[in-house]
């Protein structure tokens, strides 16, 4: 049986092997190898049994049917022909894997010698020999003839010419081989390529240059004999560098692909491009004055400027020309020919000439000029450089290669200033507090005034003189210039955009200051200023002249407001914790509507430091002072209790609250709804004292008891009731600590703590010499139990409880601690009963003795049957020994 099963485990094997044949393939051949470069040959194995990693042995000859030369092996480290171990042992030749089944044959640098036919060989791990064990290739080894000439480039180019780079690429055609040629620029450490010509014919252009070789801007010039030329079109700053010609022979193998077998690059040198902006130059002249910097001219005169143009490369530009006034835009020639006026900037408004008189000459000419024409001139030049080479269909891309602006050239045109006369009238004059008040600033007899010319107004006011030890200030009101925009003083801000306080132009010559509702503030001395504007070159509104008014002064006699302000007690606090109420009344003299703050105002003693309570706006909007609490701001109320009556509550009083208490009150007023609020005056209440003394709660406590005397491994009972006489706090603002202590009587009446609890209802136990056990609960607030579990003889004694209240102070609001109260003592009785101590072990004893006996005794009965069965002999039968001999 066990021969067949070895017999089918070895079929089973060998129809496994069956299932394939190995195949071991090498690169394809022949390969062509340059002398002096590496050589890599790919072998790999597919289709076999064993182990997934396989060894491989290389071997080769001059001729196919010659002896072979052992080369390197994967696993015999002493495989190579003594002729070759050298070249194995530096690293010349040596195999590199790539995977299980895929090795390299590598050789770092041929030789002649090296041609012949290379065997690639694996050792058989299958089960069975099928398929082939090796793979054959030809090697072909020729000289290095590859030869790279490349021609030096001009070092300087001007920028928007051509670059022309030429390189000679050649080789001996001794085998079937070819030739591609590279261009590349280095640019510091990076060196990027600009185009590649061959193998075969194809060109490849790089990535930055692929978009001008399109356009025509980058084109190959192949020649005879191995020279090729690059030809850059219209060649910009980007394009500096050092320039490299790179010569690559290549050979064609069966497997359908080119190989690059040796490649040359040398640096043909570096260039760099003058940029258009190094020589570029702009001039500004004038026909009629040369040599000046300003041209004087008069109105009606025409304006003719030119501006010149100069460039080393002037041919290979594209000029945009513009000229401007006071830095603006005048008129632009762009690089097409079309003008392009801005008539907005043109002298008088009109479109302004711009044409172009020579190479490089342009002429401006403006006729009819005015006084707003005058300015400064000058020209503006943008040079563009076409990027691709398709200028003449005008296809190409532009780029702006430099810009230039001349010096300026000073017009100036002669202008007389205009001339006026003022008067300012009082239209209204108040003659009382917040009567309206109007001023009307009147210009007549304007002469030279310039077309389209504008007039523009400034009102001042100066402080009445004498009044006080200050000088006499002025400061601006407000203004309305060329324009008509309105600037207001720093001061009228607010007043001009509620509208309390406006300046109007009536009439072209009439300007108007009103004032809606005139304060003792606006009674002083006040002006009117006209100025005449026109615009300029730049279209800008430049003042011409200016002329001041007399002075008009607004007075009256003034009646000063006044503020009487009584505070009362509403509800006095007499303890902590109540409620502290007052309330502020005002009296007003000489004020009509008015709206009222109120700041809530205290100190502790009239020499200490005043504190802000609470603040209360005109717009009733209510505020915190810096002094109150954050925690007891819902304790604070401050209301308008009537049109000029205000209440203030404080409760849960403390005493950090005792002190001194009153109003701050500040009249103010507006010039009409809407506005900002005006300050008027302000007075203070008289004070009212907070003064309470501290009464705490006072506390009792009692021992409670149920039972005294217990048996042992009872549980004892004892309560710790406390009461509060007088005002009870509430629960929450209410705690005690108890402690409980026990006196032992016999042994010394010695009294230690046997069990506590603290204010935060943390349960503690002292360490007993005792088998019982004590525990503490909180029945209620009150009332704390202690209890006795599994009492024993030791137990029996003196027990009280000793508790410190703990409450929260309605005047402090803190926690405080009350006087420590001691109980009654309550004496704890254990009994030792005999009956009681005896029952249990005899019943013990006596269930012990019956359970003994009874095992004895079937202990026995057991013994005896089993030691007292027949043993008597049985003979042994005569034929079954006589069977036995015979077997």
């Amino acid at each position: 049986m066990d021969k067949c099963l070895l017999r089918l485990v070895f079929a089973l094997l060998l129809l496994a092997g069956g299932c394939g044949a190995r195949v071991v393939m090498v690169s394809p051949g022949p390969l062509i190898r340059v002398e002096g470069q590496p050589v890599s040959i790919h072998c790999d194995v597919k289709e076999y049994g064993g182990p997934r990693e396989q060894d491989f042995e290389w071997m080769m000859s001059r001729d196919p049917s010659a002896a072979r030369m052992k080369i390197i092996s994967t696993f015999d480290a002493g495989y190579s022909h003594p002729s070759l171990s050298k070249r194995v042992a530096s690293g010349d030749i040596s195999v590199a894997r790539l995977q299980d089944n895929e090795v390299e044959l590598k050789v770092g640098e041929a030789k002649v010698q090296d041609a012949g036919y290379y065997w690639c060989q694996t050792p058989s791990t299958d089960s069975v020999i099928s398929g082939n064990y090796e793979a054959q290739v030809q090697l072909t080894v020729i000289p290095n003839t590859l030869k790279v000439s490349p021609q030096a480039p001009p070092p300087v180019v001007l920028e928007g010419s051509d670059l022309t780079l030429t390189c000679n690429v050649t080789r001996q055609l001794t085998h079937p081989t070819y030739l591609s040629v590279t261009w590349s620029v280095k640019r510091g450490t990076l060196s990027e390529d600009i185009l590649a010509f061959g193998p075969q014919g194809e060109v490849a252009v790089g990535p930055k240059y692929a978009r001008r070789y399109a356009d025509g801007g980058v084109r190959l010039v192949p020649g005879k004999n191995g020279v090729f030329e690059l030809v850059i079109h219209r060649v910009t700053s980007s394009d500096e560098g050092v320039y490299e010609c790179n010569g690559t022979e290549w050979t064609h193998e069966n497997s359908g692909g080119w190989i690059k077998i040796v490649k040359s690059k040398k640096e043909m040198g570096a260039v760099s491009v003058t940029p258009t902006g190094q020589s570029l130059s702009v001039n500004v002249s004038s026909p009629s004055s040369t040599s000046s910097p300003a041209l004087l001219l008069s109105p009606g005169d025409t304006l003719e400027l030119l501006c010149d143009v100069a460039a080393d490369n002037l041919a290979a530009l594209s000029l945009e020309v513009s000229w401007l006034a006071d830095g603006r835009d005048v008129v632009t020639m762009d690089r097409s020919g079309v003008i392009i006026s801005n008539a907005s900037g043109a002298p008088h408004g009109r479109a302004a000439t711009l044409e172009r008189t020579d190479s490089g000459r342009y002429r401006l000419l403006a006729p009819g000029v005015g006084a707003r024409d005058g300015g400064a001139y000058a020209c503006r030049v943008r040079a563009f450089v076409e990027r691709s080479g398709r200028s003449s269909g005008g296809g190409g891309r532009w780029h702006m290669a430099a810009e230039r602006t001349s010096g300026p050239l000073l017009v100036k045109v002669a202008q007389i200033k205009p001339t006026f006369a003022l008067t300012l009238d009082p239209v209204l004059s108040p003659q009382a507090t917040a009567e309206p008040t109007e001023l009307a600033c009147r210009v007549t007899n304007v002469t030279h005034l310039p077309a389209g010319g504008r007039l523009g107004v400034s009102w001042e006011y100066a402080t009445l003189p004498g009044l006080g030890d200050d000088p006499q200030t002025s400061q601006a009101v407000a203004s309305l210039d060329g324009e008509g925009n309105l600037v207001a003083g720093p001061l009228y801000s607010d007043r001009l955009k509620s509208g309390a306080v406006s300046v109007q132009r009536l009439q072209p010559s009439t300007f108007m200051l009103r004032f809606l509702r005139t304060q003792e503030v606006d009674m002083g001395v006040y002006t009117c200023t006209v100025s005449a504007w026109n615009a300029n070159s730049q279209g800008e509104l430049v003042k011409l002249a200016e002329q001041q008014s007399a002075p008009h002064t607004i007075q009256w006699t003034a009646k000063r407001p006044s503020l009487n302000v009584v505070a009362k007690t509403n509800r006095a606090a007499s303890v902590g914790g109540a409620t502290f109420e007052m309330s502020c009344t005002v009296a007003t003299d000489n004020l009509g509507e008015a709206g009222y703050s109120v700041l809530i105002q205290s100190q502790e003693s009239l020499q200490s430091n005043v504190r802000t309570i609470m603040t209360l706006s005109p717009d009733n909007v209510l505020q915190h002072g810096g002094a109150t609490d954050p925690s007891r701001r819902d304790n604070l109320v401050l209301t308008k209790s009537g049109p000029a009556e205000f209440r203030f509550r404080l409760a849960g009083v403390q005493l950090s609250d005792r002190g001194f208490y009153w109003c701050d009150i500040t009249a103010w007023t507006k010039q009409q709804p809407g506005q900002t609020w005006t300050r008027v005056t302000s007075a203070e209440s008289n004070k009212i004292h907070i003064d309470f003394q501290e009464n705490g709660p006072s506390f009792s406590i009692a021992l409670r008891h149920d039972v005294i005397t217990v048996y042992p491994w009872e549980t004892a009972k004892m309560e710790c009731s406390l009461s509060v006489l007088g005002s009870s706090p509430k629960t929450d603002d209410l705690a005690y600590e108890v402690r409980w202590f026990f006196t032992r009587l016999r042994g010394g009446e010695t009294t230690a703590q046997v069990a506590s609890v603290d204010r935060f209802g943390v349960v503690r136990k002292e360490t007993r010499n005792s088998s019982s056990d004590l525990s503490v609960e909180r029945k209620d607030t009150h009332t704390y139990t202690l209890s006795v579990h599994g009492t024993q003889d030791s137990d029996s004694g003196e027990y009280h409880c000793i508790a410190t209240p703990w409450y929260l102070s309605a005047s402090t609001g803190a926690w405080t601690e009350a006087g420590e109260l001691t109980s009654s003592r309550v004496f704890l009785t254990v009994r030792f009963a005999v009956w009681e101590s005896l029952k249990l072990p005899l019943l013990y004893g006596l269930a012990a003795s019956l359970g003994v006996g009874l095992f004895s005794l079937v202990l026995g009965l057991l013994c005896a049957h089993c030691c007292c069965r027949n043993t008597a002999h049985t003979p042994r039968s005569r034929n079954k020994l006589m069977d036995l001999e015979m077997d």
